[in-house]
């Protein structure tokens, strides 16, 4: 089946579009990654989401238009990848929309809310959508995070165990594979998100990012200012866990600064030391001997450094080494789930999102045709061969 994976993460950057061809055979899946692209929000939306953030107020009209809004958006740049990655043979589309909230108390996930109505992408491209990918592991029980387990676990099969799967994106998050034992995934932390609203800080707006690490590669990390990050209690309570911008966001980086005369470039620096030892320190009880790297942090030399160091003895490798382009991977990854949802099987790993049970993810919005589901797949897959569309 070709599928249509949507993504865009905490970064609020555009949305990610991948095409893959996927076929089940047994317990093994292959994968054929057909190309990806990045549609930017356009400003407006862009904007629009980023002031209903939390810990920001809102209203129930913003969060329509917010909803309708991405909706559309997200349809028209479906309808692109389906163009100009498949030739228009695309035949499902699953979108993980827009995250607004994820509802954590206690340590537990009580709800999560993604914005980007599907009924337009179906109503665009005049195929079924799969979307609302994480409300059923939460009503299981689950953090409904990380997701990207799922996809993790099949990459790292084959790796000598144990070893590790990370995603840079907003929020960092971990999978642990180690062979016999059970998987376990959880979120470490920042990955970008403070470094993005540094960056936004120290420009009055004009930039998201430290693009390349050039701020922070001019900096020295300021000891002081790190120590008070890192006594986050986040950082200290056990997996599974997971968190996002409505912990790690603007605000909460003007008070840990509070009234410090740290540079631009110091605490840029600071920051990716940060995300460099929130991830080597949650990875460190693991024993890892490598780490499979994802997201827009890889494109950040000095972060990439930074951890490359800090993970030693492990060796960081970028999933683009083993065929799966990390700009890409979390939109390759709402595409299997949504392959996975079609067929019948499970979106999420009990043992690493912290459910009851294994649900199947999602939603359906039928396409202009009536919709007919295959039998369940008995088997759902241990195994991942990633294939070379050139051959």
């Amino acid at each position: 089946m070709r599928v249509i994976g949507l993504s865009s993460g905490t970064s609020i950057d555009g949305i990610d579009v991948a095409a893959a061809d996927l076929e089940l055979t047994g317990d093994l899946l292959r994968m054929t990654p057909l190309g990806h692209r990045t549609v930017p929000y356009s400003p407006h939306l862009r904007r629009t989401i980023g002031e209903a953030l939390p810990p920001a107020p809102t209203t129930m009209e913003t969060v329509c238009r917010i909803d309708t809004l991405a909706g559309q958006e997200f349809a028209a740049a479906a309808a692109r990848g389906a163009a100009e990655l498949t030739g228009d043979t695309a035949e499902l589309v699953a979108s993980h929309g827009q995250t607004l909230f994820h509802w954590v108390e206690e340590g537990r996930t009580a709800g999560s809310l993604q914005l980007g109505q599907p009924a337009w992408i179906s109503e665009r491209t005049g195929l079924p959508v799969v979307a609302d990918l994480r409300a059923a592991d939460v009503a299981a029980g689950g953090q409904g995070a990380p997701l990207a387990s799922v996809l993790d676990v099949l990459l790292l099969h084959d790796r000598p165990a144990p070893a590790a799967a990370l995603n840079l994106g907003g929020i960092a998050n971990v999978t642990v594979a180690r062979g016999d034992a059970p998987e376990t995934a959880f979120d470490t932390g920042p990955g970008n998100a403070l470094l993005d609203a540094a960056a936004s800080r120290v420009t009055d707006g004009r930039e998201h990012a430290d693009t390349g690490g050039r701020w922070a590669a001019s900096g020295n990390v300021a000891d002081h200012v790190l120590r008070h990050l890192l006594s986050d209690p986040y950082y200290q309570r056990a997996p599974p866990k997971t968190t996002g911008k409505e912990r790690f966001h603007a605000g909460y980086l003007a008070d840990a600064i509070g009234g410090s005369d740290i540079t631009a470039a110091d605490l840029m620096a600071t920051l990716t030391e940060l995300t460099a030892v929130t991830v080597a320190d949650a990875l460190r009880p693991h024993g890892v001997g490598e780490v499979l790297a994802s997201g827009g942090g890889t494109r950040n030399p000095v972060l990439m450094r930074r951890l490359a160091d800090r993970l030693r003895p492990a060796r960081l490798i970028p999933t683009d080494d083993i065929g799966l382009d990390s700009d890409a991977k979390e939109a390759y990854l709402f595409a299997l789930l949504g392959f996975l949802t079609w067929n019948g099987l499970s979106g999420s790993l009990p043992g690493c999102t912290g459910a009851r049970r294994a649900p199947v993810a999602g939603s359906i919005t039928p396409g202009t045709a009536p919709l007919r589901l295959p039998a369940p797949h008995p088997t759902f897959p241990t195994r991942m061969r990633i294939d070379d569309a050139r051959h």
